[in-house]
């Protein structure tokens, strides 16, 4: 079932953090009870994607950031990812220079964000350019790879215009948005 994005129906926030970095609200659950849910934005940790602030959420850790490996069943995953990427747009309006990234933490979470932007592809074109990120390790002529002096491969990112023909079998490994 494809998420539907409305940033008329959003959850109510609870609090902000400075510059918009984050954000608190409720979000119901089928079985009645509301979690607070926490937004982080935060600087990614990738020199090579400069201006890239990593979007994450969930419930909140006690240590101003948040669990992303907790299982939720949530009322309306449209009202929630709406809540979640309308806080986004609101951090980069103040943050023009900037793009988010998102990235999932593992192959279900990453398909859904691959879905969430297919299905709202005439949505969000009004606010954001959609790009996929894969990293690659360069190969040389002679068939060795580019590595660093300790041995370990060097992976680089490589930012491409989200393939809205791209099938949810081949997902990226890294999302990003940014305005237009």
């Amino acid at each position: 079932m494809p998420i539907i994005i409305n940033f008329e129906d959003t959850y109510e926030p609870l609090s902000f953090g400075d510059n918009l970095t984050s954000m608190a609200f409720n979000a119901p659950q089928k079985d009645g009870r509301e979690v607070e849910l926490f937004i982080l934005i935060s600087p990614h940790s990738d020199p090579l994607l400069p201006n890239v602030y990593n979007l994450g959420f969930g419930p909140p850790d006690g240590n101003g950031s948040f669990l992303d490996d907790v299982r939720l069943n949530h009322q309306s995953l449209n009202k929630l990812f709406s809540t979640v990427i309308f806080h986004a747009l609101n951090f980069l309006l103040n943050n023009p220079e900037l793009t988010i990234g998102v990235d999932g933490s593992d192959d279900l979470r990453a398909r859904l964000y691959h879905g969430m932007f297919k299905s709202n592809r005439g949505y969000l074109a009004d606010y954001f350019l959609a790009i996929g990120v894969d990293w690659y390790v360069r190969i040389f002529r002679d068939f060795s790879y580019e590595q660093e002096e300790n041995g370990h491969y060097v992976s680089k990112p490589r930012p491409e215009p989200f393939d809205y023909v791209r099938d949810n079998r081949d997902l990226y490994r890294y999302y990003m948005f940014r305005l237009i």
